[in-house]
C-alpha cells in the first residue's frame, strides 16, 4: 500500500509540473524571471490572501514550491535544530517537518538565522544545506535519503548559499569560511564528485581586513576603520548560476574579487574576470548573453558586466563595463530584462542600468509604510513587472521598463529578509513571523490563518 500511495504521490505532482514550479533559489532558472503573467499586483495583510501560516522562528530562506507542495527550511532555535518543512500549497497545512540537531556552536550574525539558505527540489527529493549541520536530502514524504558533513563553516556573518540541481549533480558553493569552495555531489546519494577552489587572487589585489561593508543590515562595522586590518575577511555568501553559453553549460560564480565561470560536469574553471572586491552578498546575473557579478566594500557597490563562453582570464578580451563605488551596495540580488539590469541596494535604493554599457537609467529610493526602507531581498521579474521587498515587509511593484514607474507598494505588516517565489499565479511571501501566500487568477479575500505550526517532537 505504501508504495502505491509513493506512486500515487509521484503521479500527481508529475501532472501538475507544468503548473509553474519555482523549485529552488530565484526560480527555475535561478535567475529571478518568472513567465507567469497572473501574479498579483495588490495585497495586504487581509486582502488577496489566500493563507497565511505563523512559523516558530524568524529565517531569512525563501520558499520554494513544486506541484501541490511549498517548503521553507526553518531553524528551531529552542531545540538547536535545523529543518526543512513542507506545506500544503493548497491551504498552508503542515504535511511533515525534518532535519538535524546541531548543537555546536556556529557563528553566525543576528539578523541572519540559522537556516537562511533556500531549498531545491526536482519534484523527486528535496536537498537543503544546513551550514555547518550538513547537506540533507528528503524524499517527498519527508524521509531522509542521505546527508553529507562537510564540516564547520566560519565566518561571523553565518552562511546563506542555496544548493542547485544540474542534471544528477547537487551543487554546493560552500562558505564563506578560510576552507570556501564549490562541491559537486550526485543528489541521488550524495557521493562527492568533484571540489573547486575559488580563482587564485594577487595579494596586491586584496584590500586589507576590514574593508568590508560593516555588519550586513546597517549595524556596527565590526572590523573597525576601513582598511585598519582589524577586520574579519569578506566572502561569497551567493549561490552559483547554471547557464547556456553558446554550445556549452557554465557554473557562473559570483567569488571575492573574481567573477568566475566553471564546467558544471567535471568543476574545471574556464574563465575569471577581475573587477569586483571581496565582499559578494549575491548571486551572479543573467541575461541577454551576459552576466552581471556585485560585490560591496568600503567605498560603495561594484558591478561588472562580461560576456560568458571564454577562455582564461576574460578580463579584458570580454568584460563589457564596469562601475565602481556606487551609492548602495547590494545584499539582494537584481534581474536583467529587455536590454536593462534592475538592481536593488542594501538602503533601498533601486536601478536601472543599460545592459550593453551600464549606463544609469533612473535611481529611485523607494520607501513604503513601514519603518525600515532597507532590503536584504532579491528582486523577482513577472509579466514586466518588477516585485521589491524591503526589511519591513513592504513590497513594491515597478515597471520593468527606462521610465520609473511604481506601480503599487504592498505591506504585511512582518518583517523579512526572504525573497519571493512565484508559482501557478500565487506569490509566496515568507517573513520573520509567517509565510504567506497570496492569491493570483482574482482568487482575492480575507485571508486565512492556519494554526500554528507545531515545534518538531
Amino acid at each position: 500500500m505504501k508504495q502505491l500511495t509513493r506512486l500515487a504521490l509521484h503521479l500527481c505532482i508529475a501532472a501538475t509540473a507544468s503548473a509553474g514550479n519555482w523549485p529552488g533559489w530565484r526560480g527555475p532558472e535561478g535567475t529571478g524571471v518568472s513567465l507567469e503573467t497572473d501574479l498579483p499586483e495588490t495585497w495586504s495583510a487581509n486582502q488577496n490572501v489566500r493563507w497565511r501560516v505563523p512559523l516558530p522562528g524568524p529565517g531569512n530562506s525563501s520558499a520554494i514550491a513544486w506541484g501541490n507542495r511549498v517548503w521553507i527550511a526553518q531553524a528551531i532555535k529552542s531545540q538547536k535544530r535545523r529543518t526543512v518543512i513542507c506545506f500544503d500549497r493548497a491551504e498552508g497545512r503542515q504535511l511533515w517537518q525534518a532535519g538535524p540537531i546541531y548543537d555546536q556552536n556556529e557563528p553566525t550574525h543576528e539578523n541572519n538565522p540559522y537556516c537562511s539558505a533556500t531549498p531545491v527540489t526536482d519534484g523527486e527529493r528535496v536537498v537543503a544545506s544546513f551550514g555547518s549541520a550538513g547537506l540533507y536530502c528528503y524524499d517527498l514524504e519527508g524521509k531522509e535519503l542521505w546527508h553529507r558533513d562537510f564540516g564547520p563553516m566560519n565566518h561571523m556573518f553565518g552562511n546563506a548559499s542555496s544548493p542547485v540541481l544540474h542534471a544528477n549533480l547537487c551543487i554546493l558553493n560552500f562558505g564563506p569560511d578560510p576552507k570556501a569552495r564549490l562541491i559537486a555531489v550526485d543528489k541521488r546519494d550524495g557521493h562527492t564528485l568533484w571540489e573547486a577552489e575559488p580563482p587564485k587572487v594577487d595579494p596586491g589585489e586584496q584590500p586589507p581586513a576590514g574593508g568590508g561593508p560593516g555588519a550586513p543590515g546597517g549595524g556596527p562595522d565590526p572590523g573597525g576603520p576601513a582598511g585598519s586590518g582589524a577586520g574579519p575577511p569578506g566572502g561569497a555568501w551567493g549561490t552559483p548560476l547554471l547557464i547556456k553559453a553558446g554550445q556549452r553549460d557554465e557554473l557562473v560564480m559570483n567569488f571575492p574579487n573574481r567573477l568566475a565561470g566553471y564546467e558544471p560536469r567535471t568543476g574545471k574553471q574556464l574563465w575569471f574576470s577581475k573587477g569586483i572586491d571581496d565582499w559578494v552578498f549575491t548571486t551572479p546575473l543573467s541575461g541577454g548573453g551576459v552576466v552581471v557579478g556585485m560585490s560591496s566594500g568600503t567605498m560603495g557597490g561594484t558591478v561588472l558586466a562580461a560576456q560568458p563562453g571564454g577562455n582564461g582570464d576574460v578580463t579584458e578580451s570580454r568584460r563589457l563595463w564596469r562601475l565602481e563605488r556606487l551609492k548602495s551596495q547590494s545584499i539582494g540580488s537584481g534581474v536583467i530584462h529587455d536590454g536593462y539590469v534592475y538592481l536593488i541596494g542594501e538602503g533601498g535604493i533601486a536601478s536601472c542600468l543599460e545592459l550593453k554599457t551600464g549606463n544609469k537609467v533612473w535611481e529611485e529610493r523607494l520607501k513604503g509604510p513601514g519603518a525600515k526602507s532597507s532590503s536584504w531581498s532579491s528582486m523577482l521579474l513577472a509579466g514586466g513587472r518588477v516585485y521589491v521587498p524591503n526589511q519591513s515587509g513592504d513590497v513594491f511593484v515597478l515597471r520593468a521598463g527606462p521610465r520609473f514607474e511604481l506601480l503599487a507598494t504592498n505591506s504585511v505588516n512582518e518583517p523579512t529578509n526572504a525573497s519571493l517565489a512565484a508559482s501557478d499565479g500565487d506569490l509566496f511571501l515568507r517573513t520573520d513571523r509567517g509565510l504567506w501566500c497570496l492569491a493570483g487568477h482574482g482568487g482575492g479575500g480575507a485571508s486565512t490563518t492556519r494554526n500554528p505550526v507545531p515545534l518538531p517532537k
